[in-house]
């Protein structure tokens, strides 16, 4: 049954909702630009987003991902191209995802260690630019290992305490890289304390931990396993550790432990389907709020924009004015770059 219970928010909708046709009339500041503008709730800007970037070996290399028009693995050189792009449309970081040679994944996930990975040369190539942008780097095992999953499988499950150590191993040589951020995604309990715990002995006190407290077992994932190589060596899936979709008080359980164990900034992923999660997080626990529109989505609205059923350049500022709305402090979107643009061309 629904609460009967009002609260301020109740009785002042109440107060307002008093008024009556004609005295009222809700189009007045609706009627032209520069009073819409006026009265907007919220704002979009290229300082709300995050840039993904899917790096591979090689030189000046382009590789399309089929399954997301328009993103492409790109080689180190590109990288770093990219990031002087970003800087130029007032994005403030980029995201680095490896698509590691399948010759170097292995059941221990060794080649996370690897101070020389791909990842890290990538990170290192961008911060000898000298430019001033973050670099936030995924902390997970997935791109690493023989099985696809996000920690180290001992008998038939993920270990969650060997996975810790590996973790941690994996956040140091990504900090010594110089990324701005490091992004723990894999869902292991108790890693957030241990990572921020090896930072602090390491001298590393200022590389901020962005925790994708809050990430679902989803099905919008897909494109993204595809980008990074996963997709035909994951066995099983990966619901042992990432959140059931049914739960939303878990998340705020789940996000408030990352939070006192040390991590700076939080994220929801998916995005768009997990909204409510993300006005639910940054109104009741007050942390900055990420979102990852993820790649499902954003193949969904490509796809449709593509055969012409949606106007793209109105989706792309609606879905991410979406999570502006919903109260994510900012927003990783592989529209980033687009999204940068129009808004430059609107301004």
């Amino acid at each position: 049954m629904p609460s009967e219970r009002k609260g301020k928010t109740g009785d002042r909708t109440a107060a307002l909702a008093e008024g009556s046709f004609p005295m009222v009339r809700m189009r007045r500041s609706r009627q032209a630009d520069w009073t819409r503008r006026l009265v907007a709730e919220n704002r979009l800007a290229a300082d709300d987003l995050i840039w993904p970037l899917f790096v591979t070996e090689g030189n000046n290399k382009r590789e399309a991902v089929p399954s997301m028009p328009g993103v492409n693995r790109i080689s180190t050189d590109l990288a770093v191209a990219a990031a002087h792009e970003a800087v130029k449309l007032g994005i403030p970081a980029i995201a680095l995802f490896p698509n590691t040679d399948p010759a170097l994944r292995g059941a221990d996930a060794a080649e996370a260690f690897n101070p020389d990975n791909l990842v890290c040369r990538v990170t290192r190539a961008v911060r000898e630019t000298g430019l001033d942008i973050g670099i936030i780097v995924d902390v997970a095992l997935d791109p690493y290992t023989s099985h696809g999953h996000d920690g180290l499988v001992i008998g038939d499950r993920i270990d969650n305490d060997a996975t810790l150590d590996a973790l941690v191993r994996q956040s140091l040589v990504q900090a010594e890289a110089g990324a701005s951020v490091l992004a723990p995604s894999d869902m292991m309990d108790g890693r957030i304390g241990m990572i921020r715990r090896a930072l602090e002995s390491a001298g590393y006190q200022d590389t901020l931990l962005m925790s994708y407290a809050a990430k679902y077992a989803s099905a919008f994932y897909g494109p993204f396993r595809d980008a990074v190589g996963s997709s035909s060596t994951l066995k099983g899936d990966k619901r042992t550790y990432q959140m059931d979709a049914a739960n939303t008080d878990e998340a705020i359980r789940e996000v408030a432990l990352d939070i006192a164990e040390g991590a700076d900034m939080v994220m929801v992923k998916p995005g768009m389907p997990y909204l409510d999660i993300v006005r639910r997080v940054s109104h009741e626990l007050c942390v900055p709020t990420f979102a990852y529109q993820v790649s499902g989505e954003y193949a969904m609205l490509m796809a449709s924009a593509e055969r012409g059923w949606l106007d793209k350049n109105r989706i792309v500022l609606e879905s991410l004015m979406a999570f502006k709305r919903a109260g994510a402090a900012g927003i990783l979107s592989y529209f980033a770059p687009e999204a940068a643009r129009l808004l430059q061309a609107s301004a």
